[in-house]
């Protein structure tokens, strides 16, 4: 009987946002997650840095290392974890500690995971523990460090058991080198052992030529090599001398060609001589035709210490105690040391030699090889284990995290959810008696915001300073609350981040976008009101320049032209004849006008005028009310994230109901008490109030005037009367019995 294919995974999910958002709830979730479309997931990639989550599990998530989380190594992590554990419990729990039982020791990657968390445990101290936590994890380096074995094959003095095995690893790293095993520690490996024991056994054996041979190689003794030494530093000089002599002898005029002349002494003798650098160029002794080489009186002072050691080591062995070296004589000397020297030349372990031949012989005799290469397999036995140490660091890590970035990736679960806030959201920004919850790290706010303008969200960038301290940072903090009256460059608050450190925090760039509905029934009253303010300034501005100006060019005049200054300017009565005329024309108008509308509203009926009222404000505010609705109903929350290098894959709304949460507003505490009474308040002019008072019997006249207030009443008369007779009960008719009523009356 064959069975029918598995059913797929039945998905669940929620719409936050404005769009649906699949549920991590369950392991089958997790298990199932490379099925589902991408297209349904909330984001593709994110980078690596400027988010609040732990960097080294990003590091570890990012494993080809260009700076970006992308959905592909996001599913590797997932299957790779989903493998090796048996019990996802503490992964949808997001728990620090993994319980060692959670390890799926049936498959071979597991196996070795759980050796090396246990071999963690041993460099803790923790034998036996059963669980493994991100702390434990922390410090695998130092652990390494600490540790005489770590699996790299490199052994150091402090894995050495006993003295005489430290010894020989300090001999070794000091003749042929070290390097450096994980924990960074200085050791040798077994190519450095290798390397020594080869060189011990040529140089015990290059040593064992000379003692084969000695009466040739070393014919003077333990001495050979000085003699040979002290020798070859006058090997240049006594020939020199010897064929100066052989020259003279060819042709005795040349003898005082080749002496130093009369001159050379008598520039020496006006200054301090100095036998290093002033006579050493000299020959070593006075230049005669056949003449040997004197080896002390006579001979030239600054060779005289090597001369001298010359004649102690290899003379006087040879010729007794003279003082003279005939040319015959040196030329033997070189035949006899030339043995010595071909033996020199071919010396070979020469990196050894400071360790000397008879402990060389002993090392190379015992089981001091032996003893390094036992180390060095201990140590290689925990390679896998220790090699598996990072693949335990990565287990714990993404136990702990890996849930959560996917709440943050695969949806975006915490940020719509009110007890916890996203990756992306860095802090707290306390600015114009607001609280702005949504505040995003940014490298640059020129490059940020050409994407995040699209957001249609208002947003005020700021440069975050710490005190005492040379950190800074850029944030972008989005106002979902409130008005924009008093947000500016150049102002000044408070951002915590999720750490709890507060930064100074000023405004250097903003992005101006609706902010509430409220806002927009306010703005064109405001608008109106900054624009009359500026044109009476404007107004004032050009009367007190005209003013100014017309002094001075009085003035002028009157310092050039004193008798012009007394000449009276005639008055123009047709002039200010118009000019009074058009202001009563204006002013007539206006109050026609504003008659003609009030009589208008009056001739209304009661119900009318106040949806008369709400259409005239309705007709101002409303198109901005309209524009700025549209507008919030289009915030979106994936141009903020786009700019900051992420690759959202939906439309991540910020409604209203939502951004009200994300901007929290001033408000007393709950059951709190306060006095209306402010000692300062400023007293109010009572011109105001005498203004109004005016216009309003102005108004009234006027409607007086033009009859609009009888019509009303008039109006509102057959209302009132109706109501009184309907309140009062009406008297019977009393007809005389001799009359009949008349049904007309």
């Amino acid at each position: 009987m064959q069975t029918g294919s598995p059913s797929p995974h039945r998905w669940r999910f929620f719409r936050l946002g404005g769009f649906d958002q699949v549920r991590l709830d369950t392991a089958e979730d997790l298990l199932n997650l490379h099925e589902l479309d991408q297209k349904l997931w909330a984001a593709l990639s994110c980078p690596v840095d400027g988010l609040e989550f732990d960097p080294r599990t990003l590091a570890m998530l990012d494993t080809n290392g260009d700076g970006r989380v992308r959905a592909p190594e996001i599913l590797a992590a997932v299957t790779w974890v989903c493998s090796v554990l048996r019990d996802l419990r503490p992964l949808m729990a997001g728990s620090s500690s993994l319980p060692l039982t959670a390890i799926n020791d049936s498959v071979p990657e597991g196996k070795r995971l759980l050796a090396s968390a246990r071999q963690i445990q041993n460099f803790l101290g923790q034998e036996g523990a059963e669980a493994i936590t991100v702390d434990h994890v922390a410090g695998t380096e130092e652990l390494l460090h600490e540790s005489p074995f770590n699996g790299d094959g490199v052994i150091t003095p402090a894995s050495a058991r006993d003295q005489s095995t430290q010894i020989l690893i300090e001999d070794i790293m000091t003749c042929v080198g070290s390097v450096q095993d994980r924990g960074g520690a200085a050791g040798i490996s077994s190519e450095q052992v290798e390397a020594f024991f080869l060189a011990a056994a040529q140089y015990v054996q290059w040593h064992g030529q000379a003692q084969e041979n000695a009466r040739e190689i070393l014919p003077f003794g333990e001495s050979t090599t000085a003699a040979r030494d002290v020798a070859n530093s006058l090997r240049t000089k006594v020939d020199d001398y010897f064929t100066r002599c052989d020259l003279a002898a060819y042709d005795p005029k040349a003898a005082d060609a080749l002496t130093p002349p009369l001159t050379s002494y008598e520039a020496l003798a006006q200054c301090e001589l100095r036998l290093d650098a002033d006579l050493e160029h000299f020959p070593l002794a006075r230049i005669e035709a056949g003449r040997p080489l004197p080896l002390k009186e006579g001979a030239n002072p600054a060779w005289f210490r090597n001369l001298t050691a010359f004649k102690t080591l290899v003379v006087a062995p040879l010729y007794g105690d003279v003082d003279t070296l005939t040319q015959s004589q040196w030329e033997k000397i070189k035949t006899i040391l030339e043995p010595h020297e071909a033996w020199l030349a071919a010396k070979a372990g020469g990196e050894v030699e400071s360790i000397g031949v008879e402990h060389l012989l002993r090392l190379l005799g015992d089981d001091s090889r032996r003893e390094l290469e036992k180390i060095i397999a201990e140590d290689l036995s925990l390679a896998e284990q220790v090699e598996s140490f990072e693949g335990v660091t990565r287990l714990v890590h993404f136990t702990r995290d890996l849930l959560v970035l996917l709440n943050n990736f695969v949806a975006f679960r915490d940020f719509y959810a009110q007890d916890r806030k996203a990756v992306f959201q860095a802090g707290t920004l306390y600015l114009d008696g607001r609280a702005c919850e949504l505040c995003v790290r940014v490298a640059s706010p020129d490059t940020h915001a050409t994407l995040a303008v699209l957001s249609q969200s208002y947003l005020a960038y700021c440069r975050c300073t710490r005190r005492e301290s040379s950190e800074q940072m850029h944030i972008a903090a989005a106002f979902t609350g409130g008005d924009s009256d008093n947000l500016m460059v150049g102002r000044n608050g408070i951002f915590y981040d999720r750490l709890g450190r507060d930064w100074d925090a000023t405004v250097v760039k903003i992005i101006e976008h609706p902010i509430s509905v409220h806002q927009a029934f306010m703005s064109p009253y405001k608008r109106i009101g900054r624009m009359i303010g500026e044109q009476i300034a404007k107004f004032a501005a050009a009367k007190d320049s005209a003013v100014d100006a017309s002094a001075g060019t009085k003035l002028a005049g009157m310092g050039a032209s004193p008798d012009a200054a007394k000449t009276p300017t005639p008055f123009d009565v047709g002039k200010f004849a118009g000019i009074f005329a058009a202001i009563g024309l204006a002013l007539g108008a206006l109050g026609t006008a504003m008659a003609a509308v009030l009589g208008g509203f009056l001739t209304l009926a009661l119900w009318q005028m106040p949806l008369v009222i709400g259409g005239i404000v309705l007709m101002i505010s409303g198109p901005s009310m309209l524009i700025a609705y549209l507008k919030l109903r289009q915030r979106n929350l994936a141009p903020i994230l786009d700019a900051g290098g992420w690759a959202v894959n939906t439309k991540a709304r910020i409604n209203i109901p939502f951004g009200a949460t994300l901007t929290k507003l001033a408000e007393l505490p709950q059951g709190a008490k306060r006095s209306l009474v402010d000692p300062f308040a400023e007293k109010k002019a009572p011109w105001k109030r005498w203004a109004v008072l005016l216009a309003l019997f102005v108004v009234l006249g006027m409607a007086w005037d033009k009859g609009y207030i009888q019509k009303m009443a008039a109006n509102l008369k057959p209302l009132f009367s109706s109501q009184e007779t309907s309140a009062t009960p009406e008297a019977p008719t009393v007809v005389p019995a001799n009359q009949t009523a008349d049904p007309g009356k």
